[in-house]
């Protein structure tokens, strides 16, 4: 899908539609600790709400920090905080942690679109990272987050969007696969041009086809890393980039400590990176998308916007979390990006 502009008078510049779980985050000094757990450092864990809950309170002494998680929501809530009109769409349980998570939602954007349901838990994911090195292992319970009914009132907000935000988790199966497709129906119909961020080299592995469909009949803009290019199109990133670039507007390959590669129409810009010691690599993806995002949402040059992206990225990398909470860090990126 090549060609469609967002339209900066609508409601929302941006609307995103994810799969909305809580990070509860904790940093340990003791690596120990996973192995009295039974836990495999680095992994992550599927586990239920009953043994998600037994590990968040054997934790809890060593200060677990609660922020709203999820790829889709942490690209929202950053673009909310970098003063973007962005608002979220997705499901949590009628619970404590489901309204704390709305709050958050609420105090980077303004607002929210979340739908709430009285029978699952809300879903989340504890984030156990080693001081050492900051190797994250997780235990996910996605609970609520999997299962949202209809798109309900969102249907509106995607009208009143300039712009549509959403990750390749929500394909990995129903009903979630449905509701993307439903948001992304409404976006293709009203001309709203289309941000797929791919996610994760599983989710290619998984879904590839669907994948490949929705990203040559749909996107606008496409965000991937390297293995995820290469588990995408069999082909070396270099190599991928353009052949993605032959069915979508603009391309952002991520290449982690190496920068990133733009391509938008038949230029090509190699981005370079803003190094930082890093605390906690969580969310870095969605940090860089949120900047990138902001440049194109303001007509900024692809390598401008990338370049924000990298700053944005940093400023995550370099903290607790995946979500830069500090508007004047971001400010500070911005306009550091329009020098």
């Amino acid at each position: 899908m090549i060609g469609r502009t967002p339209d900066a008078s609508r409601t929302w510049q941006v609307a995103g539609l994810g799969n909305a779980l809580v990070d509860a985050l904790v940093r340990i000094d003791d690596d120990g600790i996973l192995a009295r757990m039974e836990l495999t450092r680095g992994n992550m864990h599927p586990v239920d709400h009953s043994r998600w809950q037994a590990a968040f309170e054997a934790l809890q002494h060593h200060g677990v920090q609660i922020q709203s998680g999820g790829s889709c929501a942490n690209t929202i809530a950053t673009l909310g905080l970098m003063g973007v009109r962005s608002i979220y769409a997705g499901q949590v349980g009628e619970d404590q942690l489901g309204h704390l998570y709305a709050a958050k939602m609420t105090e980077a954007c303004g607002a929210h679109a979340l739908t709430f349901t009285r029978e699952l838990n809300t879903g989340k994911c504890l984030s156990i990272i080693s001081s050492s090195d900051a190797e994250r292992t997780m235990l996910t319970d996605l609970g609520a987050a999997v299962a949202m009914p209809g798109l309900g009132a969102f249907e509106d907000t995607v009208r009143s969007a300039g712009m549509l935000h959403v990750t390749g988790y929500l394909l990995l199966g129903e009903p979630m696969a449905s509701r993307c497709m439903e948001a992304i129906a409404i976006a293709n119909q009203e001309e709203i041009p289309v941000s797929i961020d791919v996610a994760d080299p599983f989710v290619v592995s998984t879904v590839r086809d669907v994948m490949w469909r929705t990203v040559e009949e749909f996107a606008d803009v496409v965000f991937l890393n390297a293995e995820e290019a290469r588990a995408l199109t069999g082909k070396s990133p270099e190599e991928a980039i353009h052949e993605i670039g032959e069915v979508c507007d603009t391309v952002v390959l991520k290449l982690g400590g190496r920068g990133s590669l733009v391509k938008h129409h038949d230029d090509l810009f190699p981005v370079g990176v803003h190094p930082v010691a890093a605390v906690d690599t969580t969310g870095a993806g969605d940090a860089y998308a949120a900047g990138f995002l902001y440049g194109y949402l303001q007509g900024w040059a692809p390598q401008r916007a990338a370049d924000l992206g990298a700053r944005v990225a940093s400023l995550t990398v370099a903290q607790l979390g995946a979500v830069v909470r500090d508007r004047d860090a971001l400010a500070a990126a911005i306009t550091a990006a329009q020098a």
